[in-house]
């Protein structure tokens, strides 16, 4: 079966998700959403919606271009619909045998040419790759939060990706107005591994008393130079991710202490206190 390279699938209508069918739509690509329920759907879809309504307020975009992006993005319940996509990107939660079970489904619902990616922070594509039968046509393209404003996607390739796919998802990503960086299939690929003290240390500073969140924020962004401190980055991401992902390198790595996960960050995700998407994290977030 042939595949149209100017069709793009995202799987997972979550905030991810949603961001990265937003940024294929913009990029004049036709995007299909699928979730598995209407209502998720029609949540991401009204996120989107958001999102260029805001952009054109502020100037960014005519009231034409909203209206050609929202028509080039279709919903849809069925993974059948993505057989004739050039790419289908994954962005469903970060859980190994979750992504392993939707690549299996994936490689038998589309087309022998169209590739798969993964948007995992932290899993090895190779690994993720191996519940596919076509695996030289997976790898990794981790889009970072919020897609629609961040520049960077790692390109990942695990350990049977072919060069062809390597080449043509980097294409893809650069044709979607974003930065591509080829990434070797490690642990934490690159961003996420050097991100790791920043959260940890400050993690384990809160924890032993030294500061408070707020003042730790301050001091990192008024001396570090950095944007958003490390509690406000946590609160954007969302604590269930960024708990993952530092789970993640921490077995990948052997335990090694550097990567050791923190109680508070453990205690916060249990809870359901994950930042910005409840309301409730290291901050508390109100309508506006």
């Amino acid at each position: 079966m042939s595949v149209n390279p100017s069709k793009i699938g995202v799987l997972g209508a979550g905030t991810m998700g949603a961001g990265i069918a937003q940024v294929a739509a913009q990029a004049g690509f036709d995007t299909l959403l699928y979730d598995v329920s209407q209502e998720f759907i029609d949540r991401g879809l009204g996120r989107i919606r958001t999102f260029l309504e805001g952009s054109r307020k502020r100037g960014k975009l005519s009231a034409e271009q909203e209206q050609q992006i929202l028509a080039r993005l279709k919903g849809t319940l069925k993974l059948e619909d993505f057989s004739g996509v050039g790419l289908v990107i994954e962005a469903v939660p970060e859980q190994i045998e979750l992504k392993r079970e939707i690549f299996k489904k994936l490689d038998a619902a589309c087309g022998i040419e169209t590739i798969l990616a993964t948007n995992t922070s932290s899993f090895s594509v190779t690994v993720i790759a191996a519940a596919a039968r076509r695996r030289e046509r997976v790898l990794g393209l981790h889009f970072f939060n919020p897609p629609p404003l961040m520049a960077l996607v790692e390109v990942v390739q695990g350990e049977q990706t072919g060069a062809a796919t390597m080449e043509t998802a980097t294409e893809l990503v650069r044709r979607m107005g974003k930065t591509p960086v080829a990434a070797k299939d490690t642990p934490g690929f690159i961003v996420n591994r050097i991100a790791r003290p920043f959260y940890n240390e400050a993690l384990r500073i809160l924890n032993d008393g030294g500061a408070t969140v707020e003042t730790i924020d301050k001091v990192m962004k008024g001396a570090g130079g950095f944007p958003m401190g490390p509690f406000e980055l946590m609160d954007l991401i969302g604590i269930d991710i960024n708990f993952a992902a530092t789970q993640s390198l921490f077995e990948a790595f052997f335990h090694d202490p550097r990567f050791r996960p923190s109680p508070i960050q453990q205690r916060m995700f249990l809870a359901g206190n994950l930042g910005r998407k409840t309301g409730r994290g290291f901050y508390t977030y109100g309508d506006k």
